[in-house]
């Protein structure tokens, strides 16, 4: 490995990232699934050769590559490794940051939220309000599990540190966490503003990543507001972005939202299926639900178990777990 090659891997895998963040399909992954070895390679050099910031920007590019490939404890091992430097730079708190947001979606919320809270200190140690957003969102996705009203707070917070950044990543952060805490908060008629305006701004944009979380939250909205034909036609939406993409970690949670409306529609026996299906496949993606999404799927295992007998939940559950991921999300999209 020598610079040269380094930087054109490093290249690589920013492009890729920004492929990916758009969701048009799964040639992303896929490229850099093709470099990883040698990506790998080029990380460790640049830490051998003290390039730190250069090994975070990798790190940083192949987040959305370690959660869609079931990598999240790659991801964590790399950066324990990147991390343990003692080198301190304005790249080092999206490091932080990142790292507690890989760790968040595997359900270690106490190690996430020590992750946040460094890299807010460490990013307003270097006036770097962007990645100071990141971290209070990021503490209110680890809020949430306990004070949706707290999350609120933190949220509203970030979007006043980023008044006057309004494209920015660490505010778009927080709208989109705001809307999934209103929700929470029961606040539905706010969750649905936030949501509507930001999936109406990824259509105009071409956004693909942001329409589907964002059809997928609303979807969760218009449930509960009783319109069960726009809730599943926002869950069907996401899960065919997320299906063309190959993310592994993002179809299991839509397959969720989906299973809820489906069983809001009196279609128990095929929600039970949906159900175990998105069980089995956070459980082979690594990941665990997050706040919402637990909240989601407990409400419509209560639903199943009052109205199946505990033998026809079982094996409807067990028939969905047993599908491999493609044949779960073409029956997920057969509708029938």
């Amino acid at each position: 490995m020598d610079a040269a090659s380094a930087e054109s891997l490093l290249r690589t895998a920013e492009d890729a990232h920004v492929a990916m963040r758009r969701g048009e399909d799964a040639s992303a992954i896929q490229l850099i699934e093709t470099h990883y070895p040698d990506i790998r390679e080029a990380m460790a050099w640049c830490l051998a050769e003290g390039r730190t910031d250069e090994a975070d920007r990798f790190a940083s590019a192949l987040v959305p590559f370690w959660m869609a490939t079931k990598r999240i404890d790659d991801g964590h091992r790399w950066y324990e490794r990147a991390l343990g430097s003692s080198a301190t730079s304005p790249r080092r708190a999206r490091a932080v940051y990142d790292d507690g947001y890989l760790v968040f979606w595997a359900g270690r919320y106490e190690l996430a939220g020590r992750r946040f809270t460094e890299a807010r200190r460490l990013a307003q140690d270097f006036g770097d309000h962007d990645v100071v957003a990141l971290a209070l969102a990021g503490s209110a996705r680890v809020a949430l599990n306990t004070d949706p009203g707290e999350a609120i707070r933190l949220l509203r917070e970030a979007i006043e540190v980023t008044r006057d950044m309004p494209d920015s990543l660490g505010r778009s952060s927080a709208n989109h966490v705001l809307g999934v805490a209103l929700q929470m908060a029961g606040d539905l008629e706010a969750a649905r503003e936030v949501m509507d305006e930001r999936l109406e701004h990824a259509r105009t944009t071409g956004n693909h990543i942001v329409v589907s979380v964002e059809s997928a939250n609303l979807s969760m909205v218009e449930r509960q507001l009783g319109n069960l034909d726009r809730a599943e036609a926002l869950s069907l939406e996401a899960l065919r972005i997320d299906s063309r993409t190959g993310d592994a970690m993002a179809v299991p949670w839509v397959i969720n939202g989906l299973a809820a409306v489906t069983a809001a529609q009196g279609r128990l026996e095929r929600a039970a299926i949906l159900l175990g299906m998105a069980e089995s496949l956070l459980e082979r993606a690594g990941g665990e639900w997050p706040p919402d999404e637990r909240e989601q799927y407990e409400g419509t295992l209560a639903t199943l178990a009052a109205g199946l007998s505990p033998a026809g939940l079982g094996n409807a559950r067990s028939a969905g777990a047993a599908m491999s991921l493609d044949a779960a999300v073409a029956f997920a999209l057969s509708g029938v």
